[in-house]
């Protein structure tokens, strides 16, 4: 396992990117034991510089429910095709902003 970590700032809704991931899978987040209450929305890009918000085939846009202290599984194959990814707290519609400095662990797989 490859553990990376990404940090959502402190008045900030959105991580900074998590590059180059190609080649690994995305299986987990652990979340840090303080966090302003709010579900995980992502964007991803495939040329680490142009994001979009993900969102699955019936256009509803891809949630992860997160809390504090939470180690939360993920599919791999909702991750395929993403060369970097940032992490919102919130959703693109309504995002919340954190009260201070939140850093989530990406938990990767590389075989």
């Amino acid at each position: 396992m490859i553990y990376r970590t990404v940090t959502i700032a402190n008045g900030a809704s959105l991580s900074a990117e998590l590059l180059d991931i190609d080649g690994a899978s995305i299986v987990g987040l652990i979340m840090p034991a303080a966090w302003t209450a709010a579900n995980l929305t992502l964007q991803m890009s495939h040329d680490d510089s142009t994001y979009n918000n993900v969102y699955d085939e019936m256009g509803t846009e891809k949630t992860i429910v997160a809390s504090a202290s939470r180690y939360i599984l993920l599919n791999p194959a909702d991750f395929l095709g993403a060369n970097s990814l940032k992490l919102r707290s919130g959703t693109s519609g309504t995002p919340v902003n954190q009260g201070a400095d939140r850093s989530i662990i990406v938990v990767l797989y590389a075989p």
